[in-house]
């Protein structure tokens, strides 16, 4: 299950793939989004559980992504998601607006093998217009009650960056629960890990129950510092310094062109 590689692990994301990608907080593959984008895979459809920063922004701005669902792309204190905003202004990208309990929604019905789950608060808005894929039906437990249907949402790989794996193939995610959702909802997961144990972590009670089993676990790759710039929960912080100069960089085609030209030389993180 442990590939030798980043680029071997990732073979099964292939052009046109629909790839689920985790939070800035979950743990972001961003050495696998170096590899892809080196790669030069294209029309990819994301779908961000719920949210996503800089991945989805250099995925789109290096031109390999054909469809985003998402409740926010952004780079927080440092501003718009400059290259998905160019994308949403020319209308190069298409894109799925939703929220984050509608995302979530529809992981979890493809967790539990349903074509859909029931979720209130989205009716009344304007997204109930932009997505009619989502049905509003009255609930049959009570009349005049009407309720949102959530399609279920499978996508074809989840990737992800986490502290560890053994040599078995499983993965340990700590508190990180929505990763575990995740691979549940794709055909498969393919995880870079900050390192590789020898011990088999499903052996130890201290670490067996943040464990996904190599079950979900199509690949796994160790890129130690495979996060950067952005942060891995408990290990180690963002790269502000780093993350601002792509925010002020990428605000011209020129200047993310330089920096993406920059970033995917890198050969390991910093």
């Amino acid at each position: 299950m442990l590939a030798h590689s980043v680029d071997e692990a990732l073979a099964p994301i292939t052009d046109g793939c629909m790839l689920l990608i985790a939070r800035e907080s979950s743990g972001v593959a961003m050495a696998a989004t170096r590899a892809l984008i080196r790669r030069g895979v294209t029309r990819l459809h994301l779908v961000a559980c719920p949210t996503s920063s800089l991945q989805a922004d250099l995925l789109i701005g290096a031109g390999c992504v054909a469809t985003i669902e998402t409740s926010a792309v952004s780079l927080g204190e440092f501003g718009p998601a400059p290259r998905f905003v160019a994308a949403a202004t020319s209308g190069s990208v298409r894109i799925l607006d939703a929220t984050c309990p509608a995302i979530h929604a529809a992981l979890q019905a493809a967790e539990k093998g349903v074509p859909f789950m029931p979720l209130r608060g989205l009716i009344g808005s304007d997204l109930m217009a932009q997505r009619p894929d989502w049905r509003v039906i009255d609930n049959p437990f009570a009349e005049g009650d009407a309720i949102v249907l959530v399609p279920a949402r499978r996508a074809d790989v989840a990737l992800f960056h986490a502290p560890m794996a053994d040599r078995d193939g499983n993965v340990w995610i700590g508190r990180r629960r929505e990763l575990a959702t995740m691979a549940h909802a794709a055909k498969t997961a393919l995880a870079t890990v900050e390192r590789v144990v020898d011990e088999p972590l499903l052996a130890n009670e201290a670490t067996a129950a943040g464990v996904l089993p190599a079950l979900y676990v199509g690949g796994v790759a160790e890129a130690p510092r495979g996060a950067w710039p952005l942060g891995l929960l408990d290990l180690y912080v963002a790269d502000e310094g780093a993350i601002a100069g792509y925010a002020a960089a990428a605000r011209s085609d020129a200047g993310f062109a330089a920096w993406l030209a920059d970033f995917v030389a890198t050969k390991a993180a910093a």
